[in-house]
């Protein structure tokens, strides 16, 4: 029964290895996958820094031109 014990015994710990490289590899892919989506987050609030200071810059630009227009 040594061998058969043995045998077990081995199985059951490549089992757990097996079971926690993939688990590490899920855990990785999750990080990816949140490092994409910060990634994204950053561009689209960036995206709208520029829309928001264009707009800006286009109503100082109208508020200007009906400035001069007024004198």
């Amino acid at each position: 029964m040594g061998f058969v014990d043995d045998a077990k015994d081995a199985a059951q710990a490549t089992g757990r290895k097996i079971g926690e490289v993939v688990e590490d590899a899920k855990d990785r892919v999750g990080d990816k996958i949140d490092e994409v989506k910060a990634d994204a987050e950053v561009k689209r609030a960036e995206g709208d820094v520029k829309r928001a200071e264009a707009e800006r810059d286009a109503t100082q630009a109208k508020n200007e031109y009906k400035e001069k227009l007024r004198d």
